[in-house]
C-alpha cells in the first residue's frame, strides 16, 4: 500500500515506484552543490599560485608537495573525526563548523605575506593543514544531508549533483585567481601582493554560504518548507531509527572497507588533477600554454567535461534503479563503464603530444572519476543505517586522504628528483597508474560486497 501523500505505479517487472511530490529537497541539494564548489575554489587556489610562489621564493617541487601533504594529513585526520561528530550533532551544525574552520584558515593564508620569508613555507604548511581540517567536514556533512533528505533511489543523483560542485569550483578558480593576479599586478594593493589578494577573493565567498545554510537547513521533519507529501516521499524507504552504532564495530565489517578501499585507490587520482594539472600543462606544453593564465583554458575545459560526468553518473544508476535494476547491479554497471572510460588517460601521453588532445582525454577521465565517485559515495547510505553514514563516510574519506598523502609524496619526489623535474616521462608514469586504478578499485569493491547488501551490525534501536 502506498504511504499517505504519495502515489505508486507498478513497473513491468512488478515492482512499485513511488512518485515524488514537492521539490524543497532539491534546494538542499543546491546548497550542498554550492558548498562543495566553494570548498574546491579554496583548496585549488594554491595550485594556481604554485608557479609564482616557487619562482618568487625559490621553493622546489618537494617543498610544494610538503604543503600538499600537510593539507592531506589534516584532511585525513579531520575526515574521520568530522564523520563521527556529524553523526552526533547533525549535518547542520557539523557543516557550519567545518566551513568556519576552513574559511578562517584560507583568509589567514592571506596574511602570510607580511611574515619574514624564512617563515613562509612552514606557515603555508600550517594554514593549509588547518584548511584541510575544515574541508574534511564537507563530504561527511553533505552525504549525511543527502541520506536525510533523499530516498535511496535518488541518492546517487543527488550525490552526483552536489559532487558536481567540485567541478564548478575547479572552473571558477582558474577564472578568479589569474584575474586577481593580473589586476593586482607586481606592485600590489595596500601593501599586499597578488597571491595574498587571491586568498581574500576566494575565501570571502564561503561567508555568504554560511549565512544562508544557517537560516535554511533543518531535517525534513522540522522544516516548514517541506509538504506532507514530500516528507512521505523522502521517508518512503527509511528503516527504523537507530540511535547508536559503535565506531569500532564499523571497522570490522567488510562494507566499510569496500567504501574505504575504493576511496584509497581512486581519490589520489583526483588529488593529482587538483594540485598538479596547472603545472603539468605549463611544464609539459610550455609553447602552447605560455603562462599560468594560458593554463586556465584547458583546466576549465577539463572540469566542464567532468561536471557532465558527475551528474550523468548519478543519473545513470538512479535511472536503472527506477527501471527495475537492483541497486547492486545499477551501481556497479555504472562504475564499470566509468572505469573503462578512464583507461585512455593511461596511454594518452604515449600516443598524443598535443595539449588540447590531452586536455580532452583528461577531461573524459575526470568525468568518469566523478561519475564513479557519485556511485561510490552511495555505499555508506546503501549499506548502513543513517546513524552510521557520517562515520563510515569519515572512515572512507580518511582512507582517500591517506591515498592522497602517498600520492603527494610519490609525485613530488618523482618530479623533483627521479624523473627530471616534470618531464614527459615522469607524468606519463603517473597517468598510466591513474588509468588502470579504477578497474582495480571496482574489483576490490565487488569482492568485499558482491551484493551491496545491508551491513551486518548489532544495533541499538531508538524506542522513542
Amino acid at each position: 500500500m502506498a504511504q499517505a501523500g504519495v502515489s505508486d505505479t507498478a513497473t513491468p517487472a512488478g515492482t512499485t515506484v513511488i512518485k515524488s511530490a514537492g521539490r524543497f529537497r532539491w534546494v538542499i541539494c543546491a546548497l550542498l552543490f554550492a558548498a562543495t564548489g566553494l570548498n574546491y575554489v579554496d583548496r585549488q587556489t594554491i595550485s594556481f599560485l604554485k608557479p609564482g610562489l616557487l619562482n618568487e621564493y625559490g621553493w622546489s617541487e618537494q617543498d610544494y608537495a610538503s604543503i600538499v601533504q600537510w593539507f592531506m594529513l589534516a584532511y585525513a585526520f579531520g575526515y574521520v573525526v568530522f564523520g563521527r561528530v556529524i553523526d552526533k550533532i547533525g549535518a547542520k551544525r557539523g557543516y557550519a563548523i567545518a566551513v568556519v574552520i576552513w574559511t578562517f584558515a584560507h583568509l589567514t593564508a592571506a596574511t602570510l605575506g607580511f611574515l619574514p620569508v624564512s617563515w613562509l613555507l612552514v606557515s603555508f604548511m600550517v594554514t593549509q593543514g588547518l584548511l584541510g581540517l575544515g574541508q574534511s567536514g564537507n563530504f561527511p556533512a553533505a552525504l549525511k544531508a543527502v541520506a536525510e533528505w533523499f530516498p535511496q533511489r535518488e541518492r546517487s543523483l543527488a550525490n552526483g549533483i552536489f559532487n558536481a560542485g567540485s567541478n564548478v569550483g575547479a572552473i571558477l578558480t582558474p577564472l578568479i585567481v589569474p584575474a586577481v593576479l593580473v589586476a593586482v599586478g607586481p606592485t600590489g594593493w595596500l601593501g599586499a601582493t597578488g597571491w595574498q589578494w587571491a586568498f581574500v577573493a576566494t575565501g570571502s565567498l564561503s561567508i555568504f554560504w554560511l549565512i544562508v545554510w544557517t537560516l535554511i537547513y533543518q531535517i525534513p521533519r522540522e522544516s516548514k518548507s517541506v509538504s506532507p507529501e514530500e516528507l512521505a516521499y523522502i521517508e518512503s524507504d527509511k528503516p527504523a531509527p537507530v540511535k547508536k552504532v559503535a565506531w569500532l564495530k564499523l571497522m570490522t565489517v567488510k562494507e566499510t572497507w569496500a567504501f574505504s578501499l575504493g576511496k584509497l585507490l581512486t581519490d589520489p587520482v583526483w588529488w593529482f588533477y587538483l594540485f598538479w594539472l596547472p603545472s603539468f600543462f605549463l611544464k609539459t606544453y610550455p609553447t602552447q600554454a605560455g603562462s599560468i593564465a594560458g593554463v586556465a583554458a584547458p583546466v576549465i575545459l577539463i572540469y566542464v567535461i567532468s561536471d557532465i560526468g558527475s551528474v550523468a553518473g548519478g543519473w545513470m544508476s538512479s535511472s536503472m534503479i527506477k527501471a527495475g535494476f537492483s541497486v547492486n547491479r545499477a551501481r556497479k554497471l555504472t562504475m564499470l563503464l566509468c572505469a573503462l572510460c578512464v583507461l585512455p588517460v593511461g596511454f594518452g601521453m604515449m600516443i598524443f603530444h598535443d595539449m588540447w588532445v590531452m586536455t580532452v582525454i583528461i577531461g573524459i577521465a575526470a568525468a568518469a572519476h566523478q561519475a564513479f565517485s557519485a556511485n561510490l559515495y552511495t555505499i555508506p547510505s546503501d549499506t548502513f543505517p543513517q546513524a552510521a553514514v557520517g562515520s563510515v563516510s569519515g572512515i572512507g574519506g580518511t582512507a582517500g586522504a591517506i591515498g592522497g598523502i602517498i600520492m603527494a609524496l610519490g609525485v613530488g619526489r618523482a618530479l623533483n628528483q627521479h624523473l627530471g623535474g616534470g618531464d614527459l616521462q615522469g607524468y606519463a608514469v603517473i597517468f598510466l597508474v591513474a588509468g588502470v586504478i579504477y578497474l582495480i578499485a571496482l574489483l576490490v569493491i565487488h569482492l568485499l560486497t558482491p551484493r551491496l547488501a545491508p551491513a551486518k551490525l548489532v544495533l541499538h534501536q531508538n524506542k522513542g
